[in-house]
């Protein structure tokens, strides 16, 4: 089938979305839910039967509320080492005396990934446990359907006011009687969004027309995301959250009466933060908050304070459900913090943990087929049956020491229980859809490799090529594995014992997708056939041809078949830097064994050199008989010429061509100190955390600067005289944006005080930015419609290369300016030192330009988690939060190295065009092009000699 290469790479891009979207359907596994959404809100949530039989008792009711009012303060990415470690003792001193001898329970919350704001608040309320995908939905919070803690409330007459992040009016409308929602993604804001919330506070907290407060402060988590967690603003923030706290406290308490019920202040956090500051991740940093209860209704703390007990996030929506007289939400897979309600009477205590285990025995019952065999599901039926017995000494009126022991008995059998039933439900979400995901490979798979056996023709001038299909479909090879795979698919379909999303798809779908499998592998076969019969072809002049591989294309091909295959395992995925950063070192040592080849074993009277000589040569020849233009022959003595001066060419930077991969090794090692990333070491110090630290603003000011003259350097070389000056400018505002922010100082600059967000001088370096890569479209726009000259188009492409460098100067972090100047350095020595002389072939540059772009990925700190996207990034001049503009600038900032290294790899195929020192084209006239460059360089350096 003969289809232009437009029409091949649509068809080929749409094939490939139904594979990636197959494969994410089944890799983000559905919730456990009691109900579908549409019932879940519909029905209040079924009631227990009493504990043993033939028993009738008000015990199955909910049971009345322990507290009056509850105040939540939720204070985003609250690390608990900000409230128990160090910080905690310094900052918050009301807080941690409550904590070590007030009337208060102390515990570390543990969150589940992905630690981000509003998955987590679902986790709150819900006591579910959401999954990834909730972090795309997180940009656009959609109402919460699901059973919840607010809802619960709201129901139950409860009147809720919300002051703080938005998101939570997103997740539930028209819930709160009052409130006041602030936009957290403007994270250069470290004060208004929590001062919108304070002033609400004292007018609040003087009204009683209230059951339920809920504050959300944005703060810290803003000051984290910008300047990280050992921040100098941390201290004064935790201290604000402090008095705050306090204020609440006092309030709380003078109003609690001697007959009323007491009152509740809950402390939490959503999340905390990793040493970068940023979050989404499961690091202890990222996953481990504070959780405080604190209310008079507890003993007063005495004697030393213990390492606070670590429970699930989950938990606290049961606990808050128990607290405050509300069914348990049906979805809900935490367990009642038992010690919050420990002053309570045995009697009491066991039937909030009978509620608790009949709620989650009732949620694996709907979600598991055998849930009989389940461990916490029997564990459960034994605590009821002993709770039934302990239920009938009571009624008796036994008060003796055997009713007590049995009643410690049955509350740690239900404690067990819960544990166990929390367990089993926990991992269900962890259960991923094999059979979608196994499809979904398939797919990219067969088009990946269609497309690594059709690209050597499609790299080609010619804009059609021959695509293998139209045969294949009508062999009997494909009629064979459609009905192999349809068999395939009736058997999985049929013995699954979970939902599978492909086999709940219409059977005329799936045939469908079979048939597309088949088809595409059956065009891999045909494509592979052609191309194993086409080499059997014997060739005119076998001398002349080298078809053998050198180290260089071994390591290329097996250095990408062992990425691939490594992907199969987590913690190579976990760890995929180490693997990028082996591949890269173990290329450069492979390219200076090329340049030693090159320089020292190929010698004039080599027959492979003179066999290369006499081909470029006689490629002059062909280019000009294309044209009809007469060259007189060329004998052996200007042969020789030609060679001797390439020859002096070579000699004359030999020694620096044969340094660059020693150097570029160097580099990469330099840059691996810089951050740490991946899972394993990702907690160790780097030489950024060193930068970083409010003790070496200087020596992060003076590197800062160096880079951006490196910068300027290197970038400025094929640049135009308006685009210098315009970058030189536009890199002075980006030391000045730093600045402004408190990241650097001036030389002349004592302290940082004065710190602003900087957002007229990032505008400043946004106008530059805009010019540049305006004049470089410009230069782009002009080469395709009034001039054919590619040289122009070159030129063009460097000076949009440029304003994307400065662009990326702009939103790097300081300590970060290092990575973009030895990244532009590393391209520089590559292409005169290294590309050039080799002579490699476009396949064999752009996989070299990939392979160094996903280095530059992990070099700049980043990850496969999402804790490490800098989200600050995209807000660097803006005042507002402004969708569209964030959205961009961050993606930028995180895929700055791949994408410069793509937009080089444009830059280096286009000036090796116009210069005439790539591959010989195909095509007549753009051989003629190269050659005569070729012979116009030779004759002047015969001259020059």
């Amino acid at each position: 089938m003969r289809l232009r290469s437009g029409v091949f790479a649509s068809s080929c891009l749409l094939v490939e979305a139904l594979g990636v979207a197959l494969f994410l359907r089944g890799f983000f596994p559905l919730p456990v839910r009691s109900l579908p959404r549409s019932e879940a809100r519909r029905d209040p949530p079924a009631e227990p039967a009493p504990p043993g039989s033939g028993m009738v008792s008000n015990w199955t009711k909910i049971p009345p509320p322990l507290f009056k009012k509850v105040v939540i303060v939720l204070i985003d990415a609250l690390r608990d080492d900000f409230v128990f470690g160090s910080k905690g003792k310094q900052f918050m001193p009301y807080t941690t005396q409550v904590i070590e001898k007030g009337t208060s329970h102390s515990f570390i919350a543990e969150a589940k990934p992905p630690t981000v704001t509003m998955p987590r608040i679902k986790a709150l309320t819900t006591g579910s446990i959401p999954g990834f995908i909730d972090v795309i939905v997180n940009l656009n919070s959609p109402a919460l359907l699901d059973d919840n803690l607010i809802w619960q409330a709201k129901t139950a007459g409860k009147r809720i006011i919300f002051y703080g992040d938005d998101t939570w009016v997103k997740l539930f409308p028209k819930h709160f009687v009052e409130y006041d929602g602030t936009t957290s993604f403007f994270v250069s804001d470290f004060t208004e969004v929590d001062d919108n919330v304070t002033r609400h506070l004292d007018r609040v907290l003087k009204r009683e027309d209230w059951d339920i407060l809920i504050l959300h402060y944005l703060g810290l988590d803003h000051i984290g995301h910008m300047t990280g967690p050992n921040s100098p603003l941390v201290g004064p923030k935790l201290h604000e959250m402090d008095n705050i706290l306090k204020k609440i406290h006092i309030s709380l308490l003078s109003k609690e009466g001697e007959s009323s019920l007491p009152n509740l202040l809950v402390v939490c956090g959503d999340h905390g933060m990793s040493e970068t500051g940023s979050h989404g991740g499961s690091s202890e940093g990222e996953v481990h908050t504070p959780l405080l209860f604190i209310s008079s209704a507890f003993e007063k703390r005495s004697g030393p304070l213990t390492q606070p007990k670590l429970v699930q996030q989950t938990d606290l929506a049961t606990t808050l459900a128990v607290g405050l007289g509300l069914p348990i939400s049906r979805n809900s897979v935490g367990n009642l913090i038992l010690p919050v309600v420990g002053d309570k009477t045995m009697r009491e205590q066991l039937r909030f943990l009978h509620l608790n285990g009949f709620q989650l025995s009732r949620l694996l019952q709907e979600n598991t087929p055998a849930y009989e065999k389940d461990p916490g599901y029997e564990h459960f039926k034994i605590a009821e049956k002993s709770h039934g017995n302990w239920i009938k000494l009571y009624l008796d009126g036994n008060n003796s020491e055997i009713l007590l022991n049995l009643g410690k008995k049955v509350l740690k059998q239900y404690l067990e229980a819960l544990k166990t039933l929390s367990s089993s439900l926990s991992k269900q979400v962890a259960q991923y859809d094999m059979y979608s995901m196994l499809v979904g490979t398939v797919i990219v798979l067969e088009v990946l490799f269609l497309l690594l056996l059709i690209t050597p023709k499609a790299l080609s001038s010619r804009a059609e090529f021959e695509v293998p299909l139209s045969p294949p479909l009508f062999s009997l090879l494909f009629y064979l594995m459609c009905l192999m795979l349809c068999a395939v698919h009736v058997i999985v379909c049929t013995s699954a014992e979970s939902l599978c999303y492909f086999c709940s798809m219409s059977w005329l779908t799936a045939v469908g997708v079979m048939v597309l499998i088949s088809a595409l592998m059956c065009g891999i076969l045909s494509a592979i056939g052609k191309i194993l019969e086409s080499s059997r072809v014997p060739v005119k002049n076998p001398v002349v041809s080298n078809s053998s591989w050198s180290e260089v294309d071994v390591l290329i091909l097996a250095g990408t078949i062992g990425h691939v295959l490594s992907l199969g395992a987590s913690s190579f995925i976990e760890e995929e830097h180490q693997t990028w950063y082996f591949l890269i070192n173990t290329l450069c040592l492979a390219l200076c064994q090329e340049l030693c080849r090159n320089y020292f074993l190929l010698k004039e009277g080599d027959p492979q050199h003179s066999i290369t000589l006499k081909q470029s040569f006689d490629n002059v020849k062909e280019a000009y008989e294309c044209k009809n233009i007469d060259i007189p022959a060329a004998g052996d003595s200007k042969l020789g010429k030609v060679t001797s001066s390439a020859e002096f060419i070579k000699g004359s930077d030999k020694w620096i061509s044969l340094a660059s991969p020693w150097i570029i090794l160097i580099c990469c090692r330099l840059l691996r100190s810089l951050n740490q990333t991946g899972v394993q070491w990702a907690h160790r110090p780097d030489f950024g955390h060193w930068l970083t630290s409010s003790e070496h603003k200087s020596e992060l000011s003076f590197l800062a600067a160096v880079s951006l003259v490196m910068i300027f350097i290197l970038v400025q070389r094929k640049c135009s005289l308006v685009s210098k000056i315009a970058m030189a400018l536009g890199l002075l505002g980006v030391y000045s944006y730093r600045a402004a922010i408190g990241n650097i100082i001036f030389p002349w600059q004592r302290d940082s005080k004065d710190i602003s967000k900087g957002i007229t001088e990032a505008r400043f370096v946004y106008v530059f930015v805009l010019g540049i890569v305006f004049t470089g479209t410009k230069d782009l726009l002009k080469s395709q419609v009034i001039s054919a000259d590619s040289s122009v188009k070159s030129i063009g492409l460097w000076e949009v290369y440029s304003g994307l460098v400065l662009l990326a100067a702009l939103l790097f972090r300081p300590h970060n300016l290092p990575v973009l100047v030895f990244c532009l350095l590393i391209q520089t020595m590559m292409t005169k030192y290294i590309w050039r002389p080799l002579k490699f072939d476009a396949a064999q540059i752009t996989i070299m330009h990939y392979w160094f772009g996903q280095a530059f990925f992990y070099f700049q700190g980043n990850s496969n988690g999402i804790a490490t996207v800098d989200v600050s990034a995209g807000f660097v001049g803006l005042d507002s939060y402004v969708e569209i503009p964030a959205i961009f600038l961050t993606a930028f900032a995180t895929y700055a190295g791949p994408l410069l290294w793509a937009i080089h790899l444009l830059c280096y195929l286009s000036s090796e065009v116009s210069s005439v020192l790539l591959l010989p084209s195909l095509n007549c006239a753009a051989a003629l092009y190269r050659e005569a460059a070729k012979i116009i360089l030779c004759r002047w350096v015969t001259v020059f000699c």
